[in-house]
């Protein structure tokens, strides 16, 4: 097997099919994992959501060095695949870099992959809601919410379009991990800088 960079055009197909999410997210770095040449997994990095998010690991001051692994997928999901696709994208991020991935429970997803890879865990994300909207389920919130994109107030402009079918739902908290990449001296300052408990 290899682990080749790949054109963000070559990781529709997994995303939007294979992924449980069905959504393309922020790709600043996607990588290809081929069984001799044919394309059995993706593996993407991108800016995070959230900006908070950013600023919020390792203080604002290194807000910009950190990166969300915001989709792994894979066609056969054979034994030992992920983690050593995983760890081989690692290899080929620049530097220096803070990872930040999530293994969502609502998928009973415990993050393994991450443990095998020796992330750090820090423990479950903050109690959010999504926006759901009745026959829509299926629809990941934020992909509901970019159909108001620009409207100064978005829930409202929902309320208004879907009435009573417009509904809050408590998110599933998820398990989150931190990898850091550099020198030892910038990941002794990533650490030293971290805000959330190694658990």
């Amino acid at each position: 097997m290899q682990v080749r960079l790949i054109p963000r055009e070559l990781t529709k197909y997994f995303i939007l099919n294979i992924h449980y999410a069905h959504r393309m997210p922020s790709i600043s770095w996607s990588f290809g994992l081929y069984d001799n040449e044919e394309l059995i997994g993706v593996c993407t990095y991108g800016k995070p959501a959230s900006s908070n998010l950013q600023n919020g690991v390792c203080g604002k001051q290194n807000g910009k060095y950190v990166q969300e692994l915001n989709r792994l997928v894979l066609k056969y999901n054979r034994p030992n695949e992920a983690s050593y696709f995983v760890s081989q994208t690692l290899k080929l991020l620049p530097r220096p870099m803070v990872i930040v991935s999530y293994a969502d429970m609502e998928q009973n997803h415990k993050g393994i992959v991450y443990q095998a890879t020796n992330f750090i865990y820090t423990g479950l994300s903050a109690k959010r809601t999504d926006w759901k909207v009745k026959g829509m389920e299926h629809k990941h919130g934020m992909t509901i919410a970019d159909e108001f994109r620009g409207i100064k107030n978005r829930s409202k402009a929902m309320r208004e379009k879907y009435g009573d079918d417009f509904y809050l739902k408590e998110r599933s908290r998820k398990h989150r991990y931190l990898y850091f990449i550099g020198s030892k001296v910038e990941i002794k300052n990533f650490k030293k800088q971290l805000k959330y408990p190694i658990l």
